[in-house]
């Protein structure tokens, strides 16, 4: 687990731009196959782990990693046995 607050987390995003931060919560072994999203993302993994794939790329990301997505980036995701957990700030087109 981070030693950040979600509280602080949130205040940072919003002062970098982000207008909403969100808890995403997911199940063990949860896949969710290639999509994109329509806003950008710069997220904290909080708990769990999972492997986030672009393009030909997985990383693998535990709690206390950061990852960012651009808006129309496709992406896939595959979580680990105990599911995630991650905090993810969202900047939505205007």
């Amino acid at each position: 687990m981070t030693h950040q607050s979600l509280e602080q987390f949130t205040a940072t995003m919003t002062a970098r731009g982000y207008d909403e931060v969100l808890v995403r919560e997911w199940g063990p072994d949860h896949v969710a196959p290639e999509h994109e999203h329509p806003f950008d993302t710069d997220a904290l993994v909080v708990q769990g782990e999972f492997w986030l794939t672009v393009g030909d790329t997985t990383r693998h990301l535990q709690a206390g990693d950061t990852f960012q997505l651009t808006r129309g980036v496709r992406h896939a995701e595959k979580y680990g046995p105990q599911g995630a957990t991650f905090w993810a700030a969202r900047r939505n087109p205007r």
